[in-house]
Order: C-alpha cells, then structure tokens, then sequence
C-alpha cells in the first residue's frame, strides 16, 4: 500500500457474504439480513489481514451485515464499532426486497446500469443523493482523523459510487468498478485537497505505513513518499 504522510488513510471494506446474495435479491436495509457462513470466513480473512495495521477508529453502516463484518475486524484491535448512517446502504424504496431478475425485466434497469445519474428507486434514494452523503461522511471523518488510518465498513454500490467520485469518473460509469465481498479498497485524502486512490477490491496483505519523517517539510515529504511504494498482492478483480 502506498503511503502518503499528512493525510487520513481510509480503508472502505465491503461487507462479507449473506444468502441474499447468492438468492441476487435486494436487500437494503430489510432487518434480519446475516451473514452466512462464508461471509463470516471472509469477514475473518480480512480482519486478518488488517490486523497488524495502526487502525484508530473502525466506522460502519448500522445495517446489520455490515455491523457483523465491522465487529469481526474490530476484535482484532479491540475496539468499538462507531454506527455511521450515511455509509449505509442505499434506500431501494419499492425495489427492497426483489430478485433481480425480476427487476432487470424493468425499463428503469437500463436507467440504473447506464444513466444512475438521472436514477431515483421509486420511494427510495437517487444514487447522486447516495454519492453524496457518503462522500460528506468520509470527508468529516478525514477532518476528525488527521493524519490517521480508519477503517469504514460498507456496501457495494456505496463503495463504488465513494470510489468514483475519488477517482474522478462520472457516476454514470460507476457500475464499472467490481467489489468483492470483504474486499477492501483504500484512500488516501489530505487536508489540501489532494486524493489518492491507493486499492480497489483488493484481497491482498497490507503493509503497515512507515512513520512520517519530522524533519521533512510536507511538500518535501510527499515528493519523496511519490516515489516510494510498498509492494503489496493486489487481488483479481
């Protein structure tokens, strides 16, 4: 993982897995929704993998799922989970609930894959309005956690609409990006304005950031951490 001093280093993971995944049904924030067996296996794995990293705060969407995998990694650190509403899932409105295949029979399925600009579910969220709240999230939290690495457990669409924007691709490209269950994608955002996307849906070992040196100015010093990389296993996406 790429290290930038100065700046919070957020570590977006995406929830493990849960049957109505593999039933492709949308469950938004319909309660009662678990993680199975294998989602628990997943959720471990990459608390693993986070283990040794200097984590100060875990943050997660209150939807039970993403709870259950921010609990499994905050073990590890023995810290709480902090509940943050506007990482959770998108509101689906009247599409809660559905198979998909039922859904992509919809003319406003082509709406959601190709124009999700212009897409609001009916009774639910437009996707922009999602962008945006988690975006807002992430920002207040990189100004509470200067210079920190925290850990933000959420939900696919949310995570890749986040990614995006960082990214600076148009929302209506988002469903581009692929995300794992437990994949962990990570940013790097400086007080300054500077972003860096460091992972996408990665399922590799982190590398913990070497300490930033006191002495080096910050310009100094971001010029001379540009040209040095920690290696690290970047997963298939």
């Amino acid at each position: 993982m790429c290290y930038y001093p100065a700046m919070t280093t957020v570590l977006l993971v995406r929830h493990g897995q849960n049957d109505w995944v593999k039933k492709n049904r949308l469950a938004g924030w319909i309660p009662g929704v678990h993680l199975n067996e294998e989602g628990q296996k997943q959720a471990a794995a990459a608390a693993e993998r986070l283990a040794h990293l200097p984590v100060k705060a875990i943050y997660s969407s209150p939807v039970e799922r993403c709870m259950e995998t921010a609990q499994i990694i905050a073990g590890r650190f023995n810290q709480p989970v902090i509940a943050l509403a506007d990482v959770g899932e998108v509101r689906y409105g009247e599409w809660e609930g559905e198979e998909i295949k039922i859904l992509a029979k919809k003319k406003a399925w082509y709406a959601v894959q190709h124009f999700p600009s212009r897409f609001q579910f009916p009774e639910g969220e437009a996707l922009w309005a999602v962008q945006q709240r988690a975006v807002m999230a992430l920002e207040k939290l990189s100004h509470d956690h200067p210079e920190e690495l925290i850990v933000v457990v959420s939900h696919a669409d949310v995570i890749k609409l986040v990614l995006a924007h960082y990214l600076g691709v148009h929302i209506d490209l988002f469903q581009r990006i692929g995300l794992s269950p437990a994949s962990v994608s990570a940013l790097s955002l400086h007080k300054s304005g500077m972003v860096h996307v460091l992972r996408i849906n990665d399922d590799g070992p982190f590398q913990p950031p070497p300490p930033p040196k006191k002495d080096e100015d910050e310009s100094e010093s971001t010029s001379h951490q540009e040209s040095e990389k920690v290696s690290g296993h970047a997963s298939k996406h």
